[in-house]
């Protein structure tokens, strides 16, 4: 697979997971949250601390996954788009923890973190091998014509002695002799 054929598919596998980033819902506090019944204490202005970390975490996802289809659209090099793949994965391995962490407290639904899990699995061999493209470093323009027809840049010496011939008119005109 070319590298830009790889940076495509980077930013359709990167973007692919952004919906299951969207999924977890029914936060204290939050559209969707658990609902207050009767005897219930009030609610809470805005989601606990925990939640507001787990939403940063995921803009942060986020930010980086825009910040990899930005340098696809701009035809990138391979080495920045491994610094843009790694620091998306790192981000992407805090969220995927907070996810599991707060899971209870954030009312985090358990196929939004399973999702999260594969679409991870997915960025990871999808850096790995934009990585690896960036570590073998720029690839040498193929073989020239010349040497493609087994001709160097000089022209090969010729077996004859420059004794010169009757066409020979590098070492002077054969009819003035």
């Amino acid at each position: 697979m070319t590298v830009s054929r790889t940076l495509v598919f980077a930013t359709f596998m990167v973007a692919a997971p952004f919906a299951a980033y969207g999924q977890f819902g029914g936060m204290p506090g939050m559209p969707g949250g658990m609902p207050g019944g009767f005897g219930a204490p009030p609610p809470q202005q805005g989601p606990p601390p925990a939640c507001r970390e787990l939403l940063s975490l995921r803009d942060e996802v986020q930010k980086h996954g825009m910040a990899i289809q930005k340098a696809n659209e701009r035809k990138a090099t391979v080495q920045e788009a491994c610094k843009l793949f790694k620091n998306f994965l790192s981000a992407e391995t805090k969220f995927i923890k907070s996810l599991e962490e707060n899971t209870r407290t954030c009312g985090v639904p358990g196929d939004a973190i399973k999702q999260a899990k594969d679409g991870h699995t997915k960025a990871s061999a999808v850096g790995k091998q934009v990585c690896d493209a960036a570590a073998q470093g720029p690839r040498p323009a193929g073989p020239s014509l010349s040497d493609a027809l087994g001709a160097g840049p000089v022209m090969p010496e010729s077996s004859r002695s420059s004794g010169g011939g009757a066409f020979d008119t590098l070492n002077g005109n054969i009819l003035s002799r």
